[in-house]
């Protein structure tokens, strides 16, 4: 039960988020509540220590920082900084929340990249009748949380409490 929790929760959280962000532009605050509130009921469970766990903590809580002062200078949006913080509280203040930040930093830049391509061909390509979300046409934003998403599922694998939970 423990595991399929595991394997189940952060996955699910994450691909809601994304499929929000690119058809409304906007990640639900409960998605981001849900990962958190999650891991702290599953990393105990899973027998992650409470150091490890305020090292989990701690990694989230850098990271909030960080999205927090990209929020402020309105670089980041408010969502896209509360799901980076939840997610990272899950993989810790390790080499895998390092991971976790190289993937979502990758895999930005090339959403960011495909995103202006398709706002340019936005006319072709609603001409030829293919399906083209409203929000990426009409928004000036970037849906940062498909990187984030991505990133997290690519580095989950290597998660302290999905590691616990197998074991």
């Amino acid at each position: 039960m423990l595991e399929t929790a595991t394997l189940l929760i952060f996955p699910l959280c994450m691909s809601i988020a994304a499929i929000s962000d690119l058809m409304t532009m906007r990640i639900p605050n409960r998605v981001s509540l849900a990962l958190a509130a999650s891991f702290l009921v599953l990393a105990p469970i899973s027998g992650l220590s409470a150091a490890e766990i305020g090292m989990h903590l701690a990694g989230a809580g850098a990271v909030f920082f960080a999205c927090f002062t990209l929020f402020a200078l309105n670089i980041m949006g408010g969502g896209d900084a509360k799901l980076l913080a939840a997610a990272a509280l899950w993989f810790g203040f390790d080499s895998s929340l390092i991971e976790f930040l190289v993937y979502v930093a990758f895999i930005g830049g090339a959403v960011t990249v495909l995103v202006i391509m398709l706002r340019s061909q936005a006319a072709t390509i609603v001409a030829l009748g293919l399906p083209l979300p409203h929000s990426l046409t009409v928004a000036k934003k970037i849906p940062y949380g498909i990187a984030i998403a991505i990133g997290g599922m690519l580095a989950f694998p290597s998660s302290a409490v999905l590691l616990a939970a197998a074991a």
